[in-house]
């Protein structure tokens, strides 16, 4: 899976939009692993900032997809929106890829950080202490991959 996004990140750099499709259950309920998918853009470093959902290569082992809790200095930690408790951390260079908005099953595409959207996450993190059975809810409810 490293060298597909190796790939990805070689035309990214060559100025081409990269669509990567999302799997697994860590940014519910923002994005759902298996049927939607993410456009993705260059991460330049003065950019980004915390709440913004970027690719990056973490600990030195893998790439993860997952929102910047906070930067200091050069030290940034990423969490999944739909993670409990851990939390990844990388650099600024590590940060590959900003994720520009999430293409749903149907392939419309919506904007990763619309007002309503950036309120939501802020009020999301707010609710981690009940994250847990607010996923279990969503997960019998059907908001879950397929």
């Amino acid at each position: 899976m490293n060298r597909v996004i190796e790939d990805a990140l070689s035309l990214l750099s060559e100025g081409f939009s990269i669509t990567l499709p999302v799997d697994g259950n860590s940014m519910l309920p923002f994005i759902i692993g298996g049927r939607e998918s993410v456009i993705l853009a260059t991460a330049r470093p003065s950019e980004l900032h915390r709440g913004m959902v970027v690719l990056a290569w973490v600990e030195q082992r893998r790439y993860v997809l997952h929102r910047i809790e906070k930067i200091t200095g050069n030290k940034v930690t990423l969490m999944g929106d739909g993670n409990l408790s851990g939390r990844e951390h990388c650099t600024l260079d590590d940060v590959k890829a900003i994720a520009t908005h999430v293409v749903d099953a149907s392939k419309k595409k919506h904007d990763l950080y619309t007002p309503w959207r950036c309120r939501a996450w802020e009020l999301w993190c707010l609710l981690l202490p009940v994250r847990r059975y607010l996923l279990a809810i969503m997960k019998m409810f059907g908001v879950k991959r397929k």
